[in-house]
């Protein structure tokens, strides 16, 4: 009994080393090591027969790794300290696998890179004055701290694809002096555009007042004694083709009615 026991567990054994296999998935890449030692080439994805009890497989992501920092009082030109939480966006080179493995450690390099960010974001942030992490500078110190991160990682087989500022905390009296003088420019873009309305509107009103004044003009110069008898004339004879009576006083130039008899 207790030999065909002991076959079971024998033939069991055999079965399980015959059986176990490693899976490396899309965005991955596999190593074998087998005694620590690394026994295998870089495997893409698919599935892999190993022995567990001397091998096992080691996958490094090749996806792109979101990793979150929070950083505290980096420099700023004027010499002010400022707390910020930011993202890094990198990948492993899938040829550069192994590389890692030996070199920085099957936690894939994220002692490796906090170091160097910290480093690379306190020699950017001290290039800037703080006011400009709320301007569009904000982008130029986030490639500043990408470029210089990846001058020292780049050759180690890490891509830095974006170091992203998500927060910033700045000094209590700096943010109020920022804000008060955000809402000082908004009042007096407000105010350029009032006056500018109002030039407007005058101009606009000037120039009527200039076409009313050249309409009378023309009028009052085109009103000579010629025009004035050919007027009075054509009264007279609209006058004495009417059905109506009437009494007119004239001088034969400029007819007056004095009264007008309805029919």
């Amino acid at each position: 009994m207790q030999k065909i026991i002991l076959y079971c567990c024998v033939v069991g054994l055999l079965g399980l080393l015959n059986v176990s296999c490693a899976i490396v998935r899309p965005g991955e890449v596999g190593i074998k090591q087998k005694f620590g030692r690394i026994k295998s080439g870089i495997l893409t994805q698919g599935v892999y027969g190993i022995n567990i009890f001397t091998t096992k497989m080691v996958k490094i992501p090749t996806r792109t790794i979101n990793l979150p920092v929070q950083l505290e009082k980096l420099p700023s030109k004027e010499g002010l300290s400022i707390d910020c939480e930011l993202a890094i966006l990198f990948r492993i080179k899938p040829e550069s696998a192994i590389d890692i493995v030996q070199n920085v450690g099957v936690n894939f390099g994220e002692g490796i890179i906090l170091s160097v960010l910290r480093s690379a974001a306190a020699d950017v942030s001290s290039q800037f004055f703080a006011k400009d992490l709320h301007t569009s500078e904000r982008h130029n110190i986030e490639l500043g701290i990408a470029k210089k991160m990846t001058e020292i990682l780049g050759e180690r087989g890490f891509v830095i694809e974006a170091v992203l500022l998500k927060s910033i905390q700045l000094p209590a009296k700096l943010s109020q002096a920022i804000e008060e003088k955000l809402q000082a420019e908004q009042q007096s873009q407000t105010m350029k555009f009032i006056l500018e309305k109002q030039r407007q509107e005058s101009e606009r009103q000037k120039i009527e007042a200039e076409g009313i004044r050249d309409a009378q003009k023309i009028v009052s110069e085109g009103l000579n004694d010629l025009i004035i008898k050919y007027k009075s004339l054509d009264v007279f004879e609209k006058l004495s083709n009417s059905p109506n009576t009437k009494i007119i006083v004239t001088d034969g130039k400029a007819p007056l009615l004095i009264n007008q008899d309805p029919k």
